[in-house]
């Protein structure tokens, strides 16, 4: 593996603005259905036009940005029913790598499960049960029980393509009241499941999991969508 020694400025400078794009589009900083900008980026972030162009570019890989005939680059934003139908394959897949993580996962493994759940732990967002959010890979409980399924098509699956975009949903929708606390619940009884070694009580709580979150997403775009009263915001 490379280190930053060996790379070139490009690269380095590339890099550097995608993973700030990135996560300026994970955490809605970016809204969803944002035209991209090369010049308010260029602005915004101090990128020259090369780096960010090639983010872009990347962007597009992990599907967080899509290119529109005649209408340029914009931040993916997904339909309710395309929404929907992702969390149900949520569910079911996720549900499987959980049962297999509960097979597979080495010992070593779970107790990282455990030290990444107490790092969650600390932080001010879920202390105070307004937001839950999870950085990437190594940070992300979900990533490691897919990981922790040593199933590489269900890596593939859930760790490649569809995973920043996930992501991309699982950050806006984690601010609702009270889920933030019930979230972290549900993971810790996920992965004492997973260390109990019951696969099947394992895929079912992760299920479970995803099936609330989706609930949860439901009902939020349910009231964005709902009629507002005459009466409301007048002073």
């Amino acid at each position: 593996m490379a280190t930053a020694e060996h790379d070139s400025p490009a690269t380095t400078l590339s890099d550097g603005a995608f993973q700030r794009i990135q996560t300026a589009i994970v955490k809605g900083e970016i809204e969803p259905g944002t035209r991209i900008s090369e010049h308010y980026l260029s602005t915004t972030f101090g990128i020259s036009r090369g780096p960010l162009r090639e983010a872009i570019r990347r962007l597009e890989g992990r599907r967080l940005v899509v290119r529109i005939p005649h209408a340029g680059v914009r931040v993916v934003s997904l339909s309710f029913k395309e929404l929907i139908e992702l969390y149900h394959v949520r569910e079911a897949l996720e549900g499987m790598a959980c049962r297999l993580a509960a097979e597979h996962m080495t010992d070593a493994e779970i107790a990282g499960l455990r030290n990444v759940l107490a790092t969650h732990e600390k932080h001010s967002g879920l202390k105070a049960n307004e937001s839950y959010y999870q950085q990437e890979g190594d940070l992300d409980i979900h990533y490691l029980i897919i990981q922790g399924s040593k199933n590489q098509t269900l890596s593939d699956m859930l760790c490649g393509d569809l995973y920043h975009l996930v992501r991309m949903y699982r950050y806006r929708y984690s601010t609702t009241p009270k889920r933030p606390q019930q979230a972290f619940a549900e993971h810790h009884r996920i992965i004492e499941a997973i260390a109990d070694r019951d696969g099947e009580l394992a895929e079912m709580l992760m299920r479970r999991h995803i099936s609330a979150s989706r609930r949860n997403i439901e009902r939020r775009m349910q009231q964005q969508d709902a009629p507002r009263d005459p009466q409301e915001g007048q002073v």
